[in-house]
């Protein structure tokens, strides 16, 4: 199973956010790969708007994890490992009880703790297109 979505406004973002969630509507791990700057963070806005959370959504760069009410009252997890350091930080943070909880959780800088995530995930690249548009590849790994 794999989506593919081209982006060329921001006002889009939301429509490829709710297609992505219906076409992997059995996962829950997200990881976001892309360059400083793809929009890694706006997009997980746009998904946190369509899983129902009217929290205010920003980039935890520096707690490494934000939580979030989604619609229905349970959490999605918001993870953003750029400056972790290194593996012993991922287990100080309990990281298991957030990717197994049955939760959402969206990973921005994956490959910092590639080797920690679950065994089924949906992987989403984010590339930036000459025209300043995005291109979304979304698989299940």
């Amino acid at each position: 199973m794999a989506y593919s979505a081209k982006v060329n406004t921001i006002d889009t973002l939301d429509r490829v956010a709710k297609e992505l969630v219906e076409q992997f509507s059995s996962q829950r791990i997200f990881a976001f790969y892309g360059k400083m700057g793809a929009g890694k963070t706006t997009f997980i806005q746009a998904l946190c708007r369509i899983l129902g959370s009217t929290d205010r959504v920003t980039s935890p760069t520096f707690a490494i994890i934000n939580e979030y009410n989604s619609g229905d009252g349970s959490s999605i997890y918001h993870f953003d490992f750029y400056r972790i350091k290194d593996m012993e930080e991922a287990f100080d943070l309990g990281y298991e009880d957030y990717f197994y909880s049955g939760c959402y959780c969206l990973i921005e800088w994956p490959e910092k703790i590639e080797q920690l995530l679950p065994q089924h995930y949906v992987e989403v690249k984010i590339d930036v297109l000459a025209d300043e548009g995005r291109n979304f590849t979304a698989r299940v790994v």
